[in-house]
């Protein structure tokens, strides 16, 4: 099987770099992984100690956050060394100062494995949520470094759990830990012969209540709210867009609108706000105008979305009216506002649970869109009581962080 899998590696590899002539994002992906060893060799030297964070994505990374802080914090003798897998990832995060280094994960084929970790050479290493790279794995364990999952999250219809999966749960056994979010998780895996795994919570609300101590103060956001009722959409595709149309139009004089889609595309931006009828600014114009005299903003720029759901009073958070899996909910019930989602949410625990909660509520398509928000606007009590749930609800299940260090005590890591 092992071998089968290298051969399919090594065909994706090539239909890859075949895609990427025609593809903007995966030319990124397959252009950045050309540079990830000259980077380790310019930012990680043979005599560093370092400590190795895998992530797939963005989410991933807002989920590694908090262990990083905590190590870079107690162990800043420790280089951190994080790798993404997508461009969304690695282009939003390139810069961060809690990385001594940044790159894109090679493929996972036997000689980049091998390379790469030779490169790295981790104390510890990391894997955040998901992605189990068989090559890597089998390779860390080669060299003896000590490898955990953090904030996991397994479902029955994964390939572990399969009659089939044989190889992948060789691969999974090389973790010295896992750390998964809920007890689901931990039940699937030792059907499987598991013990080693721990119910540690998600980390992202550790990090989402860190967000609440920091200045989220943004001019802008403050100057176009004034003294209206604000709906933040955030990370929005266009399926989210097409069931808020309805409202944003008919909405009340008082209840502003900002917008930040998860995708910075021009056209189709203007696409959306050529459908608007109220007053319609762009962030990039700002500048140019008195910002309080328009009634919707549309955010087309990245990295102020965390900042933005402060000045919520309601929060559609986008990603579950399609199939692009829904966004981090928890950034905007740390501000304790409620939150409306779409259909397609049960692959989300947290999502799940507060809608249990009543702190979320979901919809289907245009109609009831329109009148969950009729409703929130309207009803403020209703309204309060909701946001407080969410609220609550985050504060409720802190902790993530502290389970995980003070499980891997004896790597010297929780060490103040």
């Amino acid at each position: 099987m092992h071998t089968i899998y290298n051969l399919l590696i090594q065909v994706a590899s090539f239909v890859l770099r075949a895609v990427a002539l025609f593809s903007k994002k995966m030319k990124l992906f397959v252009d950045g992984r050309k540079h990830t060893f000259e980077t380790l060799q310019q930012k990680v030297s043979s005599s560093d100690k370092t400590i190795w964070f895998h992530c797939a994505s963005l989410g991933e990374f807002e989920q590694g956050v908090p262990i990083m802080e905590e190590i870079k914090k107690r162990k800043p003798d420790h280089k951190i060394v994080v790798s993404f897998f997508s461009p969304s990832g690695f282009e939003n995060k390139k810069n961060t100062p809690l990385a001594d280094a940044v790159v894109y994960l090679p493929m996972d084929t036997l000689k980049n494995a091998e390379k790469f970790v030779a490169s790295v050479s981790p104390s510890l290493a990391f894997f955040v949520k998901y992605e189990f790279w068989p090559n890597y794995l089998f390779e860390l364990e080669k060299k003896k470094i000590p490898t955990f999952l953090i904030s996991g999250v397994f479902r029955e219809n994964q390939i572990f759990f399969k009659s089939y999966g044989g190889f992948m749960r060789k691969a999974l056994a090389t973790f010295e830990h896992l750390f998964v979010q809920d007890e689901n998780s931990q039940i699937l895996l030792k059907t499987i012969g598991f013990k080693n795994v721990s119910i540690s919570g998600d980390t992202r609300f550790d990090r989402v209540l860190k967000q609440i101590e920091m200045d989220n103060t943004l001019k802008f956001a403050e100057d176009f709210k004034g003294n209206s009722l604000c709906i933040v959409c955030g990370s929005t595709w266009p399926e989210d867009e097409t069931v808020l149309l309805e409202y944003i139009n008919s909405a009340p004089e008082n209840v502003k609108f900002i917008i930040a889609p998860h995708k910075i595309e021009t056209e189709r931006i203007e696409n959306f706000r050529n459908k608007i009828i109220k007053k319609t600014l762009l962030h990039s114009e700002k500048d140019e105008v008195a910002i309080w005299e328009y009634s919707v903003l549309i955010v087309d720029c990245i990295g102020l979305l965390t900042r933005l759901y402060s000045y919520a009073d309601i929060a559609y958070v986008g990603g579950a009216m399609g199939k692009t899996g829904l966004h981090n909910i928890l950034e905007a019930a740390t501000f304790g506002v409620p939150i409306i989602m779409g259909k397609n949410y049960k692959e989300f625990p947290e999502a799940v649970h507060l809608l249990h909660l009543s702190g979320v509520l979901s919809i289907k398509n245009e109609t009831e869109c329109t009148a969950v928000l009729q409703k929130l606007v309207s009803n403020e009590s209703f309204r309060l009581e909701t946001g407080e749930i969410c609220r609550q609800f985050v504060k409720n299940n802190r902790g993530a962080t502290r389970s995980i260090l003070n499980h891997i005590t004896k790597y010297n890591i929780a060490e103040s």
